[in-house]
C-alpha cells in the first residue's frame, strides 16, 4: 500500500470513523482475539487504561471482541514482543520507538531538551510529526496507533551532588540505556556515561558504579532508588513515550466495524493514561520528597547551550534525516 504522510494523518481516523460499530455483523463473523504484551507492571496507567479499554472493546461488541492483556514482561521483553508483532506471532505490545532500530528517526522525540512542555509534545507526536514516524512503521509492516502512551520526562538522581549545571557533569559516571542518542547526550555534557540494564541499576547505584542515573519521577519511585540516592535534579531533558504496535496483516484481518472499536477504546485509553501519568508524577514528588530526598530547579538554556555550541543537534539532524527534524522544529522551535 502506497500512502503519503498527508493521506497517513487520516488513515487511522478514517477507519475509525467509517463505520459505527455493528455487534450484530460482528457475532456472525470468527470471534475476534488478540493478545496485548508490555513491559509495564501491573499498576502502572499503560496497563491499567489499556485493560480498562479491553473491557469496554468487549461491551461495545457484545464479547465479539476478546482483547487480552499480558503486563509485566510475561510475553518476554519489549524487544521480544517487539520481534513477535513483526513476525506476527503477537498482536499488538507498547514500547518506545527509541529501541526501536527499523524506523532510526522514529526515535527524534528523545532528541534533549527538544520539547519544552507537554503542549509541544502532543502536538508534535498527535501531529505531523507523529504522523510521518507512523507512517514509516507502516511501511515497515507494522500499524501503529494514532494515540501515544506517556512514559515522561526523565530527570537525573545523584548520590552526592545536585547536577544544577552542565559543569556539575564532568566526569560524573551516569548509568544510561544502551542507546547511542543517551551515551552522547552525556558524553556531550561532560559525563561518563555507563550502558547498564535496568534491573541493575539499584546494586550499582548502591555500590557506587556509577553516581547517578536518570528516569521518570513514578519510575525512580517504583523502583524505590530514593533509596540510594540524595538529589533530584529537575532537568526534564528527554520525554519519552510508548507507541501501540499491531502487524500490517493482523491488523487488515481484523473486521472494520472491530477495528472502529478497537482504535477509538485504545485511542481513549491513551489520553487517559497521559492524566494518569501527570497526577502519578506529581504524587511521586511527594512522595519522594517525603523519603529524604531533595529535589532541586534546574535551569535547562545552559544545558542547550553546551549541546548547541558542540554540533549535538547538528549531529542529530543529520542522522534523522532533515524532513523529521523540520517537522520537529516545527512544533518546538529552531533546535
Amino acid at each position: 500500500m502506497n500512502i503519503t504522510r498527508r493521506t497517513f494523518g487520516t488513515f487511522a481516523a478514517g477507519a475509525a470513523a467509517g463505520l459505527i460499530a455493528a455487534p450484530g455483523i460482528l457475532r456472525a463473523a470468527s470471534k475476534v482475539k488478540l493478545r496485548y504484551g508490555t513491559a509495564f507492571p501491573p499498576t502502572h496507567p499503560g496497563v491499567t487504561r489499556i485493560v480498562e479499554a479491553s473491557k469496554a472493546i468487549a461491551a461495545r461488541s457484545e464479547g465479539a471482541i476478546d482483547l487480552q492483556v499480558y503486563p509485566g514482561s510475561q510475553l518476554g521483553g519489549e524487544s521480544d514482543m517487539f520481534a513477535q508483532v513483526r513476525g506476527g506471532a503477537l498482536d499488538l505490545m507498547s514500547t518506545s520507538s527509541v529501541n526501536q532500530t527499523i524506523v532510526p528517526f522514529a526515535a527524534i522525540n528523545a532528541v534533549a531538551f527538544a520539547f519544552p512542555t507537554y503542549d509541544h509534545v502532543w502536538k508534535a507526536m498527535d501531529g505531523d510529526l507523529g504522523d510521518f514516524v507512523r507512517k514509516a512503521f507502516f511501511e515497515a509492516g507494522l500499524f501503529v496507533f494514532p494515540k501515544m502512551l506517556d512514559n515522561g520526562y526523565r530527570n537525573i538522581t545523584t548520590g552526592s551532588k545536585p547536577i544544577l549545571t552542565p559543569a556539575d557533569l564532568a566526569g560524573m559516571k551516569i548509568r544510561v540505556p544502551g542507546n547511542q542518542l543517551w551515551v552522547t547526550l552525556f558524553q556531550t555534557l561532560g559525563a561518563a556515561p555507563t550502558p547498564l540494564n535496568f534491573g541493575e541499576l539499584y546494586a550499582a547505584l548502591q555500590t557506587h558504579i556509577v553516581d547517578g542515573q536518570e528516569n521518570p519521577l513514578a519510575l525512580i519511585q517504583s523502583s524505590k532508588l530514593y533509596e540510594v540516592q540524595k538529589h533530584v535534579s529537575m532537568t526534564g531533558h528527554i520525554w519519552d513515550g510508548h507507541h501501540i504496535f499491531c502487524n500490517n496483516r493482523r491488523w487488515s484481518a481484523i473486521p472494520a466495524e472491530a477495528q472502529t472499536i478497537i482504535l477509538e477504546e485504545l485511542s481513549t485509553a491513551a489520553v487517559n493514561e497521559r492524566a494518569d501519568i501527570k497526577a502519578l508524577n506529581e504524587q511521586a514528588r511527594i512522595d519522594i520528597e517525603a523519603a529524604g530526598l531533595t529535589f532541586h530547579t534546574v535551569d535547562k538554556a545552559p544545558f542547550r547551550d553546551v549541546l548547541a555550541k558542540a554540533g549535538f543537534y547538528a549531529g542529530w539532524k543529520e542522522k534523522f534525516g532533515a524532513e523529521a527534524w523540520g517537522l520537529l522544529e516545527k512544533d518546538v522551535g529552531t533546535l
